[in-house]
């Protein structure tokens, strides 16, 4: 925030900024001012309401308690913590006043209590063979499909339109016999 602007005033009675010199050596012009502008730097921060009413109270009492019966209350709250067993003698009594946790630490006492535990869920890892022995003639079709495309990309590199078949290829055209051998099996048992 820049300093307060200082204002002069003209013949006419008018506010004004007289002219200043800039770093570079040139000049600012002299600005006229009208009559109610304050400056933004002068403009007060807007308060709410609340905060208003807030900075009003700034005792912290009780909407309708005045300082006065407040007053009179701690009078008779001090005289409360001595004890007179003894006329003439004074024992002050003072109480230990319970230190309040604050959040983190009442956070972190719950969760010392608490106990973390996994939930144990039982495994349902059904084996392939109990799916293909449950649906053979799936499993059967899914071979057969494999088979027609083993022999298709035998037969496009035969014809010479794949000249490097790809690692994914190569392994798919060595699992034939596999492949073969696992039809035969489902074939026999369906029959």
């Amino acid at each position: 925030m820049s300093t307060p602007t200082a204002y002069e005033h003209d013949a006419d009675g008018s506010k004004f900024i007289p002219a200043t010199q800039r770093p570079d050596g040139t000049w600012r012009k002299p600005r006229r001012i009208k009559e109610g502008y304050v400056p933004q730097e002068e403009v007060p921060l807007y308060e709410s309401k609340g905060k208003q009413f807030r900075a009003r109270q700034n005792d912290g009492l009780p909407v309708g308690l005045t300082p006065e019966i407040v007053a009179q209350a701690q009078k008779k709250k001090g005289q409360r913590s001595t004890i007179q067993p003894i006329p003439g003698m004074i024992i002050t009594v003072e109480k230990k006043k319970k230190k309040k946790k604050t959040g983190v630490e009442e956070a972190a006492e719950k969760l010392a209590k608490c106990e973390i535990q996994e939930p144990t869920v039982p495994s349902q890892s059904v084996p392939t063979e109990s799916i293909s022995q449950s649906d053979p003639t799936k499993r059967l079709k899914n071979l057969r499909k494999k088979l027609r495309e083993i022999e298709f990309l035998e037969e496009k590199i035969k014809a010479g339109l794949l000249k490097s078949p790809d690692k994914d290829q190569k392994e798919k055209m060595s699992k034939k016999n596999e492949i073969l051998n696992e039809i035969d099996i489902l074939e026999n048992s369906i029959l």
